[in-house]
């Protein structure tokens, strides 16, 4: 297999990855929680998915087309939060993220060379897909930081929990060796959860 199908694959499971870990967090708070801010210098997690989402519309709509950084988008905005909801909050979600991948299941491998602009600065499709990557996770670990914070009691992990890694790893080992992408087991150990 071509490393570029392999990457293109890879890419989407990463992608997905990401999206359930910030799912499972915010699926373990009250509505009102994702409202919550600290301090006036801190964000909800309202405000940072509705700043994921603007991120996410603007840089993969027409990606082979526009420059990533939309006219339309209004990022100073993406901070002034009016998602009051808990089904809001999920919709912004949702619409990015289904652009985001929209758009990734579109590419094909050759695509992955061409170059496109974010704000006039040109990338390739893979440089723009990797610093996506970072991006996002970065938001993503503050949902899940705020979210835990935030229930203060009875989180739910959303990794190997804390004293269990000596079990974890003796299950992994006890089982045979296999190629596959670890996000397969743990996208279907969260949604288990």
């Amino acid at each position: 297999m071509e490393i570029n199908t392999i990457y293109l694959e890879s890419i989407k499971k990463q992608f997905l990855y990401y999206k359930t870990l910030g799912e499972k967090a915010m699926e373990q708070l009250e509505p009102q929680q994702l409202m919550q801010q600290t301090n006036e210098d801190t964000n909800s997690i309202a405000t940072i998915v509705k700043h994921i989402s603007g991120n996410m519309l603007s840089r993969w709509t027409d990606l082979m087309i526009t420059d990533g950084e939309k006219e339309w988008r209004n990022r100073d905005g993406e901070f002034e939060n009016e998602l009051t909801t808990k089904e809001a909050v999920l919709e912004a979600w949702e619409k990015g993220w289904n652009c985001l991948l929209t758009t990734l299941n579109s590419l094909q491998p050759e695509d992955l060379t061409k170059i496109i602009y974010i704000r006039n600065e040109g990338h390739t499709v893979l440089e723009a897909i990797n610093r996506q990557l970072a991006h996002y996770p970065y938001h993503i670990g503050q949902i899940i930081f705020y979210a835990k914070e935030l229930k203060k009691s009875a989180w739910d992990s959303l990794s190997i929990a804390r004293n269990n890694s000596q079990n974890y790893n003796a299950d992994k080992f006890a089982k045979a060796k296999e190629i596959k992408n670890f996000t397969d087991a743990e996208i279907k150990r969260l949604n288990n959860k």
